[in-house]
Parts: structure tokens; C-alpha cells; sequence
């Protein structure tokens, strides 16, 4: 089969969909990659050929904007960028196109790549990172009897009337209205709420996220399949030179990053090089941006641009973070106690769901200031339970969630693909 990826986002979006990539190509079938160039050089290392668009000023501006990482001004910033995507993504995947032989494997946000599909009869699989993108449609608690029976239809109730004020005032309004002038552009009809079922709406859906982290006890989706966390951060879990120099120096630190979309985070890294200093904590300040690190640097602490946390995290005290989801799960692997500051996304919930693991404290990221961080950096390094807690979800973590995921997506989608005009897939519009 030849599989066209689409995949939007920062870096930690992106290594999910190399990894599905290099999985599909280790399996025989022909791969081709589409994304924003900054990422170029990382699908070319993984041996997938690509395709971008974009240039890398605009992707900075992207990470240097405020609101890139706010709650809810970070929604005009996609709906900007989709309304930026040209017609040029759509023609490139469409040339690609084997009649009968061609399988798309898209984000949430590849909107182009739903076109593609879309307009040409191509079956798709969408791949979600996280939970949130689901909540809507699954609920994690078993359905209760008696008056429990109503509480949960009030609880219901309340929900959905919260999700239809959501669609309505925030994401119709922003990133609906940004799909819906793209595809008024491909000549295609406008979607109603295209968060209630359309980003949902292939012929496959994965999670690539464990039932134990989120379970659908009652799915609305059954065509949704859960694989567990992808657990790829690069070709190589080699630490840069400098680092592992500093790790061998003395006792193991405390890792922070604010995570790869942003290059605003100045306050967050010269908090968290403060609470070093005053605790007497040795510490390693991660951002692909120096200008966001203080300079000078308090003695024991330095700043690294990069490091895989595959090689990194098993060998730290303490790992502090925005709630990335694979950041997070990265985190979990390695059984490293986490303080976990979200800022906007899916990281509020990912956060939420730590702290229920045990695993975890959260801060806001407007209370992360002096006091509190080191408070909470003191009660992670002196909470055991939290550390035996770590180690028991760390075995949890399984390492064939991208072979299963890609095997199911064939398996679904390689018999629509032989049918050239894509009869009885029975999607919904």
C-alpha cells in the first residue's frame, strides 16, 4: 500500500506520525510525509520521504506569539494558520495518489488531508494524541441505578449543554470557520460543529493512548480503537555530550521545559532556575530558544536545547512540564514524579489525569511562583508512595502501540482502498 501522512502541530505532535511512518515502512508499504518544513530534517533522518509546506520564520512567529499557549486566544491562532494553508498541500497529496493501492493517515488538524480524501475517495484514518478529543463523546464512569441513575442524566444534561456553548461561541467561531472557508475552497459543503463528529468522521480512528489513562467505559465510537502511547522521540536516545558530563557530575536533577510550541516562556525558566538555586537542587532548563533562559545561570543548573526523554528522564530526580501529551507520556515511562504546569490544549485534562494516577502535582501556570515551586519540588522529592506509584504505571507502559495501530489501520482500510470508488464505506457528513 502507499500511505500519505498529514500531520500538523510542534515537534511533539509530530514524532508520533514519523514513528506510524517508519512502522508502515518497516511493514513494507510505501509511506510519503506532509508537514511543515521546520520538521523536514526529521522525517528525512527517520527515512520517510516529504513534503513541506510553510517556511520557518512563520513557524518562530508562531512560538513567539503569547497567545500561541492561552487557553482560549490560542484557538485564533489555528484558525490562522488554517486559513494560511494553501492549495498547494492538497495538490502535492493528491499527485501522490496510487488508484486502488493509497491509504491516508491524518491529524486532527490536517484538515487538507480530509479534503484529500474527501474529494478523491481515498480511505482515511484519524489519529488522536490525546483524550480530549474524545471526552465529548465517551463518558469514564459506569452508568449508575436509582438516584445515582439521575444524578447522571443531570451530569449529562450539563455536559452537552456545555460542549453546544463551546462549538457555538469558541470553536465554530474561530477554527470551524477556518475549515469551513477551506473547504468552501475545495469546493466542498461547510460542516455543522465539526467537533461533535466530524474530526471523528474516517473509515479508522485511533487513539494513541492506553484504556488505563482513558477508558471509554461508554463508547459512543465504535469504530475508535485504543492502542497505548506511541513512545518515540527520535532515531537515537543519545544524550548530547555537555549533558551527559553534567549528569555524571553529581546527583540526579530536576529536568524543565515549557514544552516546543512556545519561545515565551522567560518568566517559567527563570522561576524554575531560581528554585534551584534557593533549594540547593541541581537542575536542566529545556527550550530549543536560549533567549528564554536567564543568563547568568545559578551554579548546578544549565540549559540544554534538546534531549531525548527517552535517555533523559530515567535519570532525573523530578520532571516539570506543561501537560503535553507526549511529553507526558514519556514522563510516565520513565516513572519520574511529575510537577505538571498546563497552559492551554489538551494539557489541562492530560494534568488532571496525572494527579488522578498518583503520579503528579499541578500548578497553575499564573500560581507558578517562588514559594509554591519549591514547596512542591520538595514534596515530590519526599513523597515515596508517589515514587512507588511511578514505577507501577511505568510497567504499564508497553512499547508495541505504533505496530498495533498501524496493523489496525491497514487491516481496515487496505480492503476499501482496492475499491476504487470507495463504495459502502458508509461515512457520515
Amino acid at each position: 500500500m502507499r500511505v500519505l501522512i498529514a500531520a500538523g502541530g510542534s515537534h511533539g505532535d509530530i514524532l508520533p506520525f514519523i514513528a506510524l511512518g517508519r512502522e508502515f515502512q518497516r511493514a513494507g508499504h510505501e509511506v510519503r510525509f506532509y508537514g511543515h518544513t521546520v520538521f523536514a530534517s526529521i522525517a528525512e533522518e527517520a527515512g520517510l520521504p516529504f513534503y513541506g509546506g510553510g517556511t520557518r520564520e512563520e513557524y518562530l512567529e508562531i512560538l513567539q506569539n503569547p497567545n500561541t499557549n492561552h487557553p482560549l486566544r490560542s484557538l485564533k491562532v489555528i484558525a490562522d494558520l488554517v486559513d494560511r494553508s494553501g492549495r498547494e498541500f492538497l495538490d502535492a497529496m493528491a499527485a501522490d495518489i496510487v488508484p486502488g493501492e493509497t491509504i491516508i493517515v491524518n491529524s486532527v488538524l490536517a484538515f487538507g488531508a480530509r479534503a484529500v480524501a474527501e474529494i478523491n475517495g481515498i480511505p482515511s484514518a484519524t489519529v488522536h494524541l490525546q483524550p480530549t478529543a474524545i471526552l465529548r463523546n465517551c463518558s469514564e464512569r459506569t452508568p449508575g441505578s436509582g438516584a445515582g441513575a439521575v444524578r447522571d442524566a443531570v451530569a449529562q444534561t450539563f455536559k452537552n449543554l456545555s460542549w453546544y456553548l463551546i462549538d457555538k461561541l469558541l470553536l465554530d467561531t474561530t477554527v470551524g470557520a477556518a475549515l469551513n472557508r477551506r473547504r468552501a475552497a475545495f469546493g466542498l459543503p461547510p460542516v455543522d460543529r465539526p467537533f461533535k463528529r466530524w474530526i471523528h468522521d474516517s473509515d479508522a480512528l485511533v487513539g494513541l493512548f492506553p484504556e488505563w489513562f482513558a477508558p471509554p467505559y461508554r463508547d459512543e465510537l465504535p469504530h475508535l480503537r485504543l492502542t497505548g502511547f506511541p513512545l518515540y522521540d527520535g532515531s537515537s536516545d543519545a544524550l548530547p555530550a555537555a549533558l551527559e558530563a553534567f549528569l555524571a557530575r553529581g546527583e540526579a536533577p530536576i529536568a524543565f521545559t515549557a514544552g516546543t510550541a512556545t519561545a515565551a516562556s522567560h518568566a517559567f525558566f527563570s522561576v524554575s532556575a531560581e528554585a534551584c538555586r534557593r533549594s540547593g537542587r541541581r537542575g536542566i532548563l529545556l527550550t530549543h530558544a536560549p533567549e528564554q533562559v536567564p543568563d547568568p545561570l545559578p551554579s548546578g543548573v544549565i540549559h540544554c536545547a534538546y534531549a531525548p526523554f527517552s535517555g533523559l528522564l530515567p535519570r532525573v530526580s523530578a520532571f516539570v512540564h506543561h501537560g503535553g501529551i507526549g511529553t507526558l507520556s514519556q514522563a510516565l515511562k520513565a516513572g519520574v514524579p511529575q510537577l505538571i504546569r498546563p497552559m492551554a490544549h489538551d494539557q489541562f485534562d492530560n494534568a488532571n489525569r496525572a494527579v488522578r494516577l498518583g503520579v503528579a502535582l499541578k500548578i497553575r501556570a499564573r500560581e507558578y511562583h517562588l514559594p509554591k515551586v519549591i514547596k512542591a519540588l520538595e514534596r515530590l522529592s519526599g513523597d515515596l508512595a508517589m515514587r512507588e506509584r511511578c514505577m507501577k504505571i511505568a510497567a504499564k507502559c508497553s512499547d508495541d502501540s505504533i505496530a498495533t495501530a498501524c496493523k489496525h489501520i491497514v487491516d481496515m482500510l487496505a480492503p476499501m482502498a482496492s475499491n476504487e470508488l470507495g463504495e459502502g464505506r458508509g461515512r457520515l457528513r
